[in-house]
């Protein structure tokens, strides 16, 4: 069971990305506008601490390292009941991520987890 997860649009965004850029990792901050998109950023580049959550690791095939995935702290209190998939559409964001540039951006889809989700996550 993962908290995190994408769709296979987004693995293909991913293995371009990572061809480019290198080793990659998502962080979801829950401010306004686009900051409440997942970000994507090379590997190390946005500095993650006690104020950051760490969702998972995404496996993507083809992609040689696990793209970790944070969320703020902040963000977590509210969002600890879902599961996220991250996905791409078309259209540009306005952040400093890292698809900005190719016309798409990432978002999250979510859902409620299951109890039975949560028991296995360990958040009954």
């Amino acid at each position: 069971m993962s908290r995190v997860d994408l769709t296979e649009a987004a693995a293909d965004l991913l293995r371009r990305l990572a061809g480019e850029h290198g080793p990659l990792m998502f962080h979801q901050s829950g401010g306004c506008c686009d900051g409440s998109a997942p970000m994507c950023y090379p590997a190390g580049e946005f500095r993650t601490g006690g104020a950051d959550v760490h969702l998972g690791d995404l496996d993507v095939a083809g992609v040689a390292e696990p793209v970790p995935v944070w969320m703020s702290r902040a963000q977590f209190e509210y969002w600890q009941h879902t599961h996220l998939t991250i996905d791409v559409v078309t259209g540009r964001g306005s952040g400093f991520s890292l698809e900005a540039p190719e016309g798409v951006r990432f978002l999250i889809r979510s859902r409620l987890l299951t109890d039975e989700e949560l028991a296995e996550l360990g958040r009954c």
